[in-house]
């Protein structure tokens, strides 16, 4: 089974495409569980309005597939808590002048 933390660096290959950062720095990802044979990563956009929520979605499935073949991989989109600047990673914040 793997760990979060094994999950989490796969998840760090996922990039925003509109900003090129991964999305674990942006403070994308609220949650990552894994049970048996199931991942399941919840995670949010920096708005309801993102073009790219069906692209992301669509890169964390599949890199997690890759990364963990055998393993039914499930993510969910929550709006709830709203994502702020202030959930991104401080070298991001300070890279993108938001700190």
């Amino acid at each position: 089974m793997p760990t979060a933390g094994e999950i989490r660096a796969v998840l760090r290959e996922v990039t925003d495409p509109e900003l090129g950062i991964n999305i674990v720095d942006l403070g994308l990802v609220y949650g990552i569980e894994a049970d048996g044979s199931r991942i399941h990563v919840t995670m949010t956009l920096t708005s309801p309005s993102c073009p790219f929520s069906s692209v992301l979605h669509a890169q964390v499935e599949s890199a997690l597939l890759e990364r963990f073949v055998g393993h039914e991989v499930e993510v969910t989109l929550v709006w709830e808590p709203h994502w702020t600047p202030e959930r991104m990673a401080d070298d991001v914040r300070r890279r993108l002048g938001t700190q």
